[in-house]
């Protein structure tokens, strides 16, 4: 577990395809991707115990969403099916599908098996030969069974950024005459004060139209009659925060979103921004 303090950020690169794991753009997938310097191939650790053993959740720095053992399958290779991993939202405060518990291989401690709140599952990558070669998946785990490098995981630690990241310009489409797609999402919001408390009968939400976050913050700050703000996104009521600096997913899903105006240095601290780029 020391591999994975908590609030720490940290990138998980697997042994078999050196590419990170990746939260998708539409907010929902989990892939394969080899782009290291991105917020999409950063976590943040969350530490829970549950039963008296501790465990880890792992949280998407870009979009706050958490990798969640999902209920669907497919094949990982010509023998068997695994289950899919997905994003999404921490709802529940005994939900199981989302704990990880670390198991780290005796040739390289930089390398875990994470596994499932039972054990018995495993975090792996799917062999070259099928479809779905760039998806992770979450494997019934067999001590006979041969994982090669698919279910190692090389932990790369990640230092905090010394200031936030500059919230990205609008992004024009890559074809002239495109049409892009448009996304209409509920944004519900709620003004937090320096010490990120809020009240809970305060929260307020309209349409928002797009993913552009730069557009989201001229929209909040227009409602809220106020400026120079931060944002801050929680995906389920059990959630931590996470810093909002990356266009919006393109998956049309409900977002609760933090609004501060000033931030104590305490705050400061545990909303830290990873440096991605180191």
């Amino acid at each position: 577990m020391n591999r994975f303090p908590d609030r720490g950020f940290v990138r998980l690169r697997n042994r078999a395809y050196g590419t990170y794991l990746f939260a998708d753009d539409d907010g929902a997938g989990v892939m394969l991707k080899p782009h290291r310097a991105s917020l999409q191939a950063v976590w943040q650790v969350d530490r829970v115990v549950r039963r008296g053993r501790g465990y880890i959740v792992l949280r998407s720095a870009a979009y706050g969403r958490h990798l969640i053992c999902a209920t669907g399958t497919s094949w990982v290779d010509q023998s068997h099916e695994a289950y899919h991993t997905v994003q999404g939202n921490y709802n529940n405060p005994e939900q199981v599908d989302i704990l990880w518990a670390p198991v780290h291989r005796l040739d390289n401690v930089h390398v875990v098996m994470l596994q499932g709140l039972d054990c018995q599952r495993i975090l792996r990558a799917c062999a070259p030969n099928t479809p779905f070669f760039r998806y992770v998946f979450v494997d019934a785990f067999q001590r006979s069974t041969n994982y090669g490098t698919m279910a190692d995981w090389t932990v790369e630690t990640i230092p905090v950024r010394p200031a936030p990241t500059v919230i990205p310009l609008p992004v024009p489409p890559l074809t002239e005459g495109v049409t892009p797609l448009i996304v209409l999402r509920r944004i519900k919001y709620v003004r937090a004060d320096a010490n990120g408390l809020f009240n809970p009968g305060a929260w307020l939400s309209w349409l928002f139209v797009g993913n552009s976050l730069l557009q989201l913050k001229q929209d909040l700050e227009m409602l809220l009659n106020v400026s120079n703000i931060t944002m801050y996104v929680r995906a389920g009521p059990f959630a931590r925060w996470t810093p909002l600096v990356i266009d919006l997913p393109s998956h049309p899903a409900d977002m609760e979103i933090f609004v501060m105006t000033a931030m104590t240095p305490a705050m400061s601290i545990i909303l830290a921004h990873p440096d991605f780029d180191a």
